[in-house]
C-alpha cells in the first residue's frame, strides 16, 4: 500500500488532535486496535470494547467519562457497534464520531480497520 507524505503529516496531526482531548477517552474494539493507537504515539485514555463482555457493561462503565470518542472500524461489524453504542448512550454521555470521520478522509478510505494505522508508524 502507497503510503503518501500528506498521509503521514495527517495521522501526526490526527494523533496530536486525539492526545488534546483530556477529558475524553477513546473507544476501540480490541488490544490491537488499542496497541496501533500507541505505536502512533497516542497518550490518553483507550477502553478497549470487546474487554467489558457486553454493551450493557461497557455503557455501564462510561458513566465517569464526560465524552467517549468513537474510533471503531469502518467495516460492517465497526459500524454495527457504533450504532448500538450510540443507542444506549447518546441521551447520556456526549459521543464524538468527527475522528472516525476525519481518519477516513485522511487515509483516503484505505484504513478500514483501526489496528491498520500501525503501517502509518513504520513512514514516519
Amino acid at each position: 500500500m502507497k503510503i503518501t507524505s500528506s498521509e503521514i503529516e495527517g495521522i501526526q496531526n490526527f494523533i496530536a488532535l486525539l492526545n488534546s482531548k483530556k477529558d475524553s477517552v477513546v473507544v476501540v474494539e480490541g488490544k490491537r486496535d488499542s496497541a496501533a493507537l500507541k505505536k502512533l504515539g497516542f497518550s490518553g485514555k483507550i477502553c478497549e470494547f470487546h474487554s467489558f463482555k457486553g454493551l450493557v457493561k461497557f455503557a455501564d462503565s462510561m458513566d465517569s467519562y464526560k465524552r467517549i470518542i468513537l474510533l471503531l472500524d469502518l467495516d460492517p461489524k465497526g459500524r454495527y457497534l457504533t450504532s448500538r453504542i450510540i443507542s444506549q448512550l447518546e441521551h447520556r454521555i456526549r459521543i464524538d464520531l468527527s475522528f472516525k470521520r476525519k481518519l477516513s478522509m485522511i487515509t483516503k478510505g484505505k484504513i478500514r480497520h483501526i489496528e491498520d494505522l500501525s503501517i502509518y508508524e513504520l513512514s514516519q
